[in-house]
């Protein structure tokens, strides 16, 4: 009896580590937010000054402050670690802003982020500079690139697009404004495509215009065309799209110098060096061009497939390096980027800005990718394992780099964004020959049916 007492006491307290056990697994999210934030909270706020200690992030006390204590109490003179401010619990783990004592920096910190993530029981750790002399401390509970859930709360805005979650649960946003052009690569099935629709649905509702080379028979871009300006399904079509775009670039150049014609008494903030600069009235639609399967466009059979394809290189590269001033935006994508392609992809390749390098099936692959911006990013990338599409790596040309991770977007429902704001498509005269032909919607048996805007063949 004595026995069975004993085990029906012992059931509810193993069934509760148990299920604390299936949670931390299954639902890490809700896990966090009932049992591990109390725990770690609880290590920090207790664990914090022999941690900073134990990590080096601790300084002698000043002069005055060494008094002040000997003078007031007995007790012995201690190191000083940085001061702690409010902890701020969210959802996926906790922030905290630090005073840095005299004479650290930000990288002290940094250095020692392994060393806190196992003292506090946390995820990961993260140091994001302030300002000067205070730093945050942003503590992930689990890993938020398992299962993603973007933030409710993003900053958003014109040619600003949250297309990924980084590994420090904050939004990845495609700022094109602040990274005019963007290489992304990605072997098969690596989740390329998934983040090529969230960018197109994204930039959708917005007033822009979106231009499609898609060499595979537009199979990835085809189901957009209702929000397209403009869509070329081979290397024919997009030997005649390329021209007609670095002519709209020039004759928006054109209109920029023509509004530099200064005139006495002109005000500062009127004179301008791109579109950005004009009036509003005046300024044409910013455009962005999506090249999937970029390596099509360089593979050559005879010499007039060589001849074009120079001519391509050569129109997309003016792209690449004048586009901006002129609100032309580029998005390349492909499995492989490199010198084997061809003349004219190295300096191609050097114009565009941002990376986003997915699971790739060789190191050469990353290197391409990431290889003349972050080299310790390439090993990053070559771990991402199969059974993790849309886990990539991003880096800009300042070095930076983290892990991403985009979420899953059904291309029906990309598709349907974009039928629902294919009256936001702007119309770019020089476009309109180009512009995809969309057929009607078939009636329903209900004997409704929606009639798309109308466009050219």
């Amino acid at each position: 009896m004595t026995d069975l007492v004993t085990l029906a006491e012992l059931g509810g307290p193993l069934a509760a580590i148990g299920g604390a056990a299936y949670a931390r697994h299954a639902h890490p999210a809700a896990y966090w937010s009932t049992v591990g934030l109390p725990l770690s909270v609880a290590r920090l706020v207790a664990s914090y000054f022999s941690t900073m200690d134990a990590c080096g992030l601790t300084v002698e006390p000043s002069r005055w402050r060494a008094l002040a204590v000997r003078a007031t109490t007995r007790r012995e003179i201690r190191p000083v670690p940085p001061r702690r401010g409010v902890i701020r619990p969210n959802s996926t783990g906790l922030r905290v802003r630090l005073r840095l004592a005299p004479g650290q920096e930000p990288a002290d910190l940094a250095a020692s982020a392994e060393r806190l993530r196992h003292a506090w029981g946390v995820h990961a750790v993260y140091v994001r500079d302030v300002k000067p002399g205070v730093v945050e401390l942003r503590l992930v509970g689990y890993d938020v690139l398992r299962k993603v859930r973007m933030p409710r709360r993003v900053d958003g805005g014109l040619l600003r697009v949250p297309v990924a979650l980084r590994e420090d649960a904050t939004a990845f946003v495609r700022d094109y404004r602040a990274v005019p052009h963007e290489l992304v690569l990605g072997a098969t099935l690596s989740g390329k495509s998934m983040y090529l629709r969230h960018l197109v649905a994204g930039l959708a509702a917005q007033p822009v215009a979106l231009v499609g080379i898609d060499c595979k028979r537009g199979v990835e871009l085809a189901p957009f065309a209702p929000r397209l300006s403009a869509l070329a399904t081979d290397p024919d079509e997009a030997a005649e799209l390329l021209p007609v775009l670095v002519k709209e670039m020039e004759d928006r150049y054109d209109l920029i110098k023509a509004r530099q014609g200064i005139e006495p008494g002109t005000p500062d903030e009127e004179i301008t060096s791109d579109v950005w600069g004009l009036p509003g009235s005046e300024r044409p639609v910013p455009i962005v061009l999506f090249v999937d399967e970029v390596a099509e466009l360089f593979l050559v059979a005879t010499r007039k497939d060589e001849e074009r394809r120079d001519e391509m290189v050569t129109h997309l590269i003016r792209l690449a390096q004048l586009g901006r001033a002129a609100g032309i935006y580029l998005e390349v994508c492909g499995q492989r980027f490199g010198a084997e392609l061809g003349k004219g992809a190295t300096m191609l390749r050097a114009q565009l800005t941002g990376r986003v390098c997915h699971r790739v099936n060789d190191e050469a692959s990353a290197k391409m990718a990431l290889g003349d911006i972050a080299p310790e990013a390439v090993d990053a990338a070559c771990s991402i394992a199969p059974e993790l599409p849309g886990l990539a790596v991003v880096g800009d040309t300042s070095g930076g780099w983290s892990r991403i991770r985009t979420p899953y977007l059904s291309l029906a429902d990309a598709a349907a964004t974009c039928r629902e704001s294919a009256h936001l498509a702007p119309e770019v005269l020089a476009l309109t020959p180009f512009r995809p032909y969309v057929p009607p919607v078939p009636v329903e048996a209900s004997g409704t049916a929606t009639v798309p805007r109308p466009v050219t063949e």
